[in-house]
């Protein structure tokens, strides 16, 4: 049976522990040919022996890229465009959260650091990809978002607004690139159990002198169904997002919370 993106050409930005390796992963498992970009070539090395060691038949392009250089990020499309000939999906998951601080006390220049990786690299790469993609007859962006654009935290205010304002850049795209067959959509985990979260919750364990477990147990009680969703499981929600199945879908939000913020 044929994969979701079977024959096509996946770029994943943020390659890391958690949500962007587990991305690479299932667009390739479901077929694609994946390039993966982030500043550390360790992670990509660590993507590429994986799908070595599943089998799966799929090219996997290594391109270490910081988007925060525009330069950066057109060589990393470049590459990818050169290498399969084509760029079917872009997957924006590259970000830094800032410092948490609150909003009134904050150093702006880190709120303009934290815009230059969440906004403009996922800008920077998807203006290089749209030419490909408007080329070649169509194509599917997704930008990972987050739930606190949706729920305000206290100390997270640099990282909601610049989430914030790749929302509307996305909606914008949307409305822009539909005639050219281009989907441009979003998505906002929430709680998201993986690498990230249990290292927060073993520092917050052992400053409040309570488990992993019981903190965990806390949490999942606020959320409707229960749990936090694990990173993998996203993951899988992402890459249905991008493939055919949703051929229809333009300027979505989709959330992947569980329940915990319920759109009306």
């Amino acid at each position: 049976m044929a994969g979701l993106l079977e024959g096509k050409v996946v770029m994943v930005s943020g390659i890391g522990p958690g949500l962007g390796q587990h991305l690479a992963l299932h667009a390739a498992r479901e077929g694609a040919h994946i390039a993966i970009g982030a500043r550390t070539a360790a992670k990509l090395d660590a993507v590429e022996a994986e799908v070595a060691r599943l089998g799966l038949g799929v090219q996997v392009l290594k391109v270490p890229t910081d988007v925060r250089d525009a330069a950066q990020c057109k060589a990393f499309v470049a590459r990818t465009a050169e290498h399969f000939g084509r760029v079917d999906v872009l997957i924006n998951s590259a970000f830094v959260t800032g410092a948490y601080v609150l909003a009134e006390t904050a150093d702006l220049d880190d709120w303009r650091e934290t815009l230059n990786v969440n906004l403009f690299g996922a800008m920077a790469l998807m203006q290089a990809a749209i030419p490909h993609m408007t080329a070649q007859g169509g194509g599917s962006i997704v930008n990972v978002n987050t739930k606190v654009t949706r729920l305000p935290y206290p100390t997270m205010g640099g990282y909601a607004v610049s989430k914030a304002a790749l929302r509307m850049a996305t909606a914008q795209l949307a409305k822009e690139l539909g005639g050219r067959k281009i989907r441009v959509n979003s998505v906002f985990p929430g709680w998201m159990w993986g690498p990230t979260v249990l290292k927060g919750f073993e520092a917050r364990a052992a400053a409040e002198g309570r488990t992993v477990d019981e903190i965990r147990a806390e949490i999942a009680a606020t959320i409707p169904l229960g749990e936090i969703p694990v990173d993998e499981d996203c993951a899988r929600a992402i890459i249905a997002l991008a493939s055919d199945y949703f051929l229809p879908v333009t300027g979505a939000c989709l959330d992947l919370s569980g329940g915990e913020y319920l759109p009306l």
